[in-house]
């Protein structure tokens, strides 16, 4: 009983450091006038979320427009690093 108690703790110490350690690339955030996210990792590139809460596709050059009236210039589409920073605990492997 300890054994599986103890691995169980050890299996979601290594799932939410991961977890942590991919938040950690995450530099800033912007809320979008359409009630999408826009993510800006720490090495310059973006990536969208929709409203929905799903990773979106965005062409690189598309000008977004943030809640406050700000304007940003899509860099990158980084669609797999936000997939798995946002449901990344979810998948069985």
């Amino acid at each position: 009983m300890f054994t599986k108690l103890a691995t169980a703790a050890a299996s979601i110490l290594i799932a939410t450091s991961a977890f942590a350690v991919d938040q950690g690339n995450v530099e800033k955030s912007y809320e979008l006038k359409d009630g999408s996210t826009v993510y800006i990792f720490r090495d310059g590139k973006m990536a969208m979320e929709d409203k929905f809460g799903r990773a979106g596709s965005m062409k690189e050059g598309h000008e977004m427009e943030t809640k406050d009236g700000k304007k940003i210039m899509m860099k990158g589409n980084e669609i797999w690093r936000l997939d798995s920073l946002l449901h990344g605990d979810h998948r069985g492997n």
